[in-house]
Formats: C-alpha cells, structure tokens, sequence
C-alpha cells in the first residue's frame, strides 16, 4: 500500500523520513503567523496544477528530488499527487503555525478531495525533535478526515482570514473537538493581539519581562527558550523581527540593541553576528513603564502590522484583555 505523509515543517519532515514509515513525505512551510495573507485564489493556485497559472509560485518549487524532477511529476497539483498514493496522512502537532496551516490545507480539500483516503494523526510532540527509531515506534492514532473535519477547519480558515478578530473569538463558543488542537491555538493567536494596556502583544510583552528579569542578551529572550518564554506562536526569526520593533520605535521599549536588521545576510557576516549576540539589552524608561502596565506602546509608535486578515493600526488596534475590544 502506497502511503503519503504530509507534515508541516521541514523538521518534522525530516524526521518521518528517517522512520521509513511512509513511500513520500512531503513538508509544508508556509507561515501564516506573522505578516498580511496572500488572496486566497492565490492560495489555491499554489496547490494546483502548474499548467493553470505557470507563473505563479507552486508548491513543488523547492522540492530538489530526482523523483520530482520527473517529466510531468513537478508540474502536478496537491490533489493530483495525492492521488497517486492509497492513503495519505496529515500529521499534524499542536504549534500555531501548524494548526492555521492544517485549516488552510482542509479547506482547500474540502470541495477536492473525492476519491482520496485521508486520515489525521495529532502529535503531541514537535515532530523533528524526536529521534526516527523513537519516532517510528510511537502509536498516533489515525482518524479517518470526514466532512466534520472539512466544516471546522473551513469555519476556523475563513474566520481568520476575516478582516476583524471577530469570527475568530467567536470559535470559543464552538464545537472544536473535531480538531483537538485548535483551540489552543484560537486562544494563542488571540493572546497575540495588542494588550488592553500594553499596546503589544503576548510575545512581546514576554520579551519586556524578561528584560526586565535581568536577561540582557538578544538570544536569551527569543522562543527557543521554551520554558521561560512561554509563548509558542512564533519563531527564531519573528522573534529577531519583534525584538527589532521594540528597539527601533520611534518611542523604543528597549535599549543596546547593537545590530540590525535580523536577516540571513547578518546570519552570514562573521562580524555582525557576533556583535549582535553579544548586544547588552536593556529596558528604556518608557519600557519599564509598559511592564508596570502604565504607558502603552501604541500611544507613541505607529502600529502597522497584520494578524491574520486584520489590518493593525492605530486607527484599527483590536486588543485582547480575557475578551475582545474593539478599536
């Protein structure tokens, strides 16, 4: 029996090579945590064959394999190549970035997918830490994706795609269970709006704590730090983004920054790496004062970001304090 295993990042991937359990696994890497969302006919493009839009960008780009370089096999869409396979297996772990992509993914294959024998398999783990030998013998077990499945991921995608936070918050009062994991990150991406006092959100106010803790290095702050960030929604390079944003406001919360911008080109350079891991952070005033939760960060720098398909400005500031407010 054929067998096709999807995952989510190139770790996970990675690692469910190394079992053998599968013919073919394939990785998504999109992130729909951080920046404005493409159009959705774009999405869908993506995910077709390359023959309906040979210009666009498709999901077999960055696949480097002999098998993809194929007469025909790099030119095909998801579902196509889905077909090729008996049973194909999304495997899917609870971080953010996983679950929006799963949504995304389920709904692009809810009107698609006749034919296919799709099963799911939530991981409690992240995928690409656990060792193949462990990997291949632990027990997921695989549910058979119905049209239940389909509904809550379509609801859960369009409502974050909406232009307000609205249909998003509204998911706390639904049925969830279906997708075990989604609540969790209904609740994670909310926490990401700016604070009711703050004017940040959830990461980067963690940020300013630990700070504030006494943590003077840019690396000591970022996510990978799992147990004292805290926060899982977004990664080593958002995190390098957001640090960024609170020590190049206008108003900046945060002092010493010695380097910038956190891009690959820095990661590359033998000098302003080091100058950057070695920056002697601090809180500003006006950074102390937000960790006390007496000035907030939007009354003194502009806001321009996106958090799914809302536009963040200081016009249009949704916060989140328990509950939703409205600008």
């Amino acid at each position: 029996m054929k067998r096709l295993i999807v995952t989510f990042d190139d770790g996970s991937a990675g690692a469910l090579m190394g079992t053998g359990l599968a013919d073919r696994v394939v990785p998504f890497g999109l992130g729909f945590v951080w920046g404005e969302l493409k159009p959705q006919d774009e999405l869908d493009l993506f995910l077709s064959p390359r023959s309906a839009w040979p210009d666009s960008s498709h999901w077999l780009d960055h696949f480097t394999g002999d098998w993809f370089k194929k007469p025909g096999n790099r030119d095909l869409g998801f579902v196509e190549f889905c077909a090729r396979f008996e049973t194909v297996e999304l495997w899917v772990d609870s971080m953010p970035n996983t679950q929006l992509q799963t949504i995304w993914l389920l709904d692009h294959l809810r009107p698609r997918a006749n034919g296919l024998e799709l099963t799911l398999r939530h991981v409690d783990s992240r995928l690409g830490e656990i060792e193949p030998a462990r990997l291949a013998k632990m027990n997921f077990p695989a549910v058979a994706i119905d049209d239940h499945h389909f509904e809550i991921a379509s609801l859960a995608w369009q409502a974050f795609r909406a232009p307000t936070p609205h249909a998003w918050f509204d998911l706390l009062v639904k049925d969830l269970s279906i997708l075990p994991q989604l609540r969790r990150c209904v609740l994670e991406m909310l926490e990401e709006l700016p604070g009711r006092t703050t004017g940040l959100g959830a990461s980067e106010m963690r940020m300013l704590e630990l700070i504030a803790a006494g943590y003077e290095h840019p690396f000591d702050v970022f996510p990978h730090h799992r147990e004292r960030f805290q926060r899982r929604v977004f990664g080593y390079w958002k995190a390098g983004a957001l640090l960024e944003r609170l020590a190049l406001a206008p108003t900046p919360a945060v002092s010493g920054l010695a380097e910038w911008p956190f891009t690959l080109d820095m990661h590359d350079d033998p000098v302003r790496l080091p100058r950057y891991k070695e920056s002697r952070i601090s809180l500003t005033e006006f950074g102390k004062a937000i960790v006390a939760h007496k000035e907030d960060f939007s009354r003194h720098n502009p806001i321009d970001r996106w958090w799914g398909g809302t536009h963040l400005t200081n016009e249009n500031l949704w916060r989140w304090n328990q509950a939703l407010i409205a600008p």
